[in-house]
């Protein structure tokens, strides 16, 4: 599901993430994130989509929230109400933890799923824009001579 999703957002040079790595992040002795999965009832138990998240923290609200990292359906099952349940589910989960907060970013052309989110009372919130770091430039950002750190 992660390539179909990093082929849906043209994204696929930026995937390297292996099912090992992924294991330990959701199951490992300190989880790192949560993923919901939908799945098709029946014998054949096909996964719809899923959505994954993990926790924040919002300074102006002294409260935690929620980090919605990303929520895929599989363009086969769009259209049936998967990504609406998907994304009630996670607002329900950070309902119950008392989040002050629910979050996520969405691609500026993607124009159907940000019709989606509005249509389900989001807020897009054109004024923000992420800054992202990786990769060598990570390993020597905010470094005074720009050399790698160890």
């Amino acid at each position: 599901m992660i390539r179909a999703l990093a082929e849906y957002e043209r994204l696929t040079h930026l995937v390297s993430a292996s099912e090992d790595a992924l294991a330990r992040a959701l199951f490992g002795e300190r989880p790192l994130a949560e993923a919901l999965i939908a799945w098709e009832g029946g014998a054949s138990r096909e996964a719809l989509g899923f959505a994954l998240f993990f926790p924040n923290f919002s300074t102006f609200l002294a409260r935690a929230g929620l980090w919605l990292e990303d929520i895929f359906v599989y363009p086969q099952h769009r259209g049936r109400g998967v990504g609406r349940t998907l994304l009630a589910e996670v607002a329900a989960i950070a309902r119950a933890r008392d989040c002050g907060r629910l979050e996520w970013a969405v691609l500026d052309w993607n124009h159907p799923a940000i019709a989606f989110y509005e249509g389900m009372g989001a807020t897009v919130m054109p004024e923000w824009r992420i800054a992202r770091v990786t990769g060598a430039a990570l390993r020597t950002f905010g470094t005074r001579d720009g050399q790698d750190t160890p």
